[in-house]
């Protein structure tokens, strides 16, 4: 006979940026359906309406103070849209460094003080690798975070030589960085970029960042697992626990994995169920069915941003972005897997909609892949030459787009001016993409899919199962409420 379902309201979620609710609807021990609820909203939108184009370079990387550089350079990247400038080779080496730097902050940042201190709770004592996550993973005093923090902070150091300040610089512009950088700083660049692999290499991997780099498939994976003791390296332990706990089998998502490209490093596309196409804006579309806004389905080039808090059919300040109708998923794994690494392409080979598994495994192999791409960044730097485009005399009207790859995924701004000011102003986030609600279809969004069929042990309130699911996205809920 079939248990009587139950509903779990789990939130707020600790460790997330911004607020998160989920319910969950339970059934003989499983999640059946969940809702995500982003309850703070926030209003940027409508906050840059009316004002001068140059203003969403100040406002817009206000939305978040862990993610601003992939704001700023998405409004840079739109007002360019317009501008078209040349921008010299420079400010290209500059911005992408600067991105890259957060994007790889943010990456470890997610690993050893969003996902891994979960894995040392007490309901996981009585396994036999409990004492290890404990002395490496513990949130208050694990080792993980005592040597890593430290080297994490001597690393973003960097936003000072290149970009003046973090977070909230006002360097990145349409036509490059403000900030140039002398003889000098190219030197203390390429030693502090050397400093923080050496930890990397050191505490996380254990490895060198090539070593990682060059994992072929679940099959080399493996092999490197096994050809040390588990304790060597976090991500080795952290593998060997994914193992024990099954994370492989753990939030399968919708299994359609959209990527802009980023750097010239990583390549845009879109994969879906093994099949590649090619990435197109103009094909997204933001979901007003179950969001607390008013409005339909709609570009964001034409989006609306109009709260109805009492909407009875919402029940998230997030809209439903969708590409040619369907859910996508974007982040570290949807980018490697677009970009055809051959580790993230055998992993959905298996499990066709990814696994917390999976999302963390791609995180710190983009990690690995970055450090070295930075290196030879700094190595192009000409000292002398220029960094920036002079300012447009006068910016075209119109509307524009500006794409990035923030560390959780796409991020897009559309961008429409008037007489110099913004008539409209519309952003799509990482985390509106991966929390999405359902949409008038009654499609569930990428989390919800990835929650259905996750185990809710007798007891829990918060079901420890449904947190590694819900960090594997490594949620910015400020980001997706903007």
């Amino acid at each position: 006979m079939t248990a009587t379902p139950t509903r779990l309201i789990v939130g707020p979620f600790n460790r997330v940026e911004g607020d998160l609710e989920v319910t969950l609807d339970i059934r003989d021990g499983a999640v059946t359906e969940a809702r995500v609820n982003a309850p703070l909203y926030r209003g940027f939108e409508q906050i840059l309406l009316g004002r001068p184009a140059a203003d969403s370079l100040v406002i817009a990387p206000r939305i978040c103070g862990i993610c601003s550089v992939s704001q700023s350079v998405a409004a840079a990247r739109a007002l360019a849209g317009l501008e078209r400038p040349d921008i010299p080779a420079n400010g290209t080496l500059a911005a992408n460094l600067i991105l890259a730097g957060e994007n790889a902050a943010d990456h470890l940042t997610h690993f050893m003080l969003f996902f891994a201190p979960d894995l040392a709770r007490e309901c996981y004592a009585a396994r036999p690798w409990f004492a290890a996550a404990r002395r490496r993973f513990a949130a208050s005093d694990g080792a993980c975070a005592g040597t890593l923090l430290p080297a994490r902070a001597r690393f973003l150091h960097l936003m000072g030589l290149l970009a003046g300040k973090w977070p909230h610089s006002l360097a990145l512009q349409p036509g490059g960085v403000t900030k140039a950088v002398d003889a000098g700083e190219k030197i203390r660049l390429l030693s502090i970029v050397a400093e923080f692999r050496e930890a990397l290499e050191t505490h996380l991997f254990a490895a060198p960042l090539e070593a990682i780099a060059a994992l072929e498939g679940t099959a080399a994976l493996e092999a490197w697992v096994e050809a040390a003791p588990p304790e060597q390296g976090d991500f080795r332990l952290f593998l060997h626990i994914a193992r024990d706990l099954g994370f492989a089998g753990l939030g399968h998502g919708p299994g359609r994995f959209v990527s802009s490209g980023s750097f010239g490093l990583f390549a845009p596309g879109v994969w879906s169920q093994g099949v590649p196409s090619d990435f197109d804006p103009a094909r997204i579309t933001e979901d007003h069915a179950h969001s607390w806004m008013e409005g339909g389905t709609l570009p964001p080039s034409a989006g609306q941003t109009r709260p109805a808090p009492d909407k009875p059919e919402g029940y998230t300040w997030c809209k439903a972005p969708r590409l040619d109708g369907q859910v996508a998923e974007v982040g570290a794994l949807a980018r490697q897997v677009v970009d055809g690494h051959p580790l993230a392409r055998a992993l959905i080979a298996a499990r066709p909609g990814g696994s917390v598994h999976d999302r963390v495994v791609a995180r710190l192999l983009e990690l690995a892949r970055l450090i070295p791409a930075m290196e030879r960044w700094v190595h192009a730097i000409r000292p002398g030459e220029p960094f920036c485009a002079p300012p447009a005399a006068g910016i075209a009207e119109g509307g524009s787009v500006g794409l990035v790859e923030a560390a959780r995924g796409t991020l897009g701004h559309w961008l429409t001016l008037q007489g110099g000011h913004i008539s409209n102003y519309q952003i799509v986030a990482p985390t509106t993409w991966n929390f999405s609600p359902r949409d008038a279809q009654g499609n569930p969004g990428a989390l919800e899919q990835a929650l259905a069929g996750t185990p809710a042990l007798p007891g829990e309130t918060t079901p420890v199962a449904v947190q590694h699911v819900v960090r594997s996205f490594d949620p910015c809920m400020v980001c997706t409420v903007h």
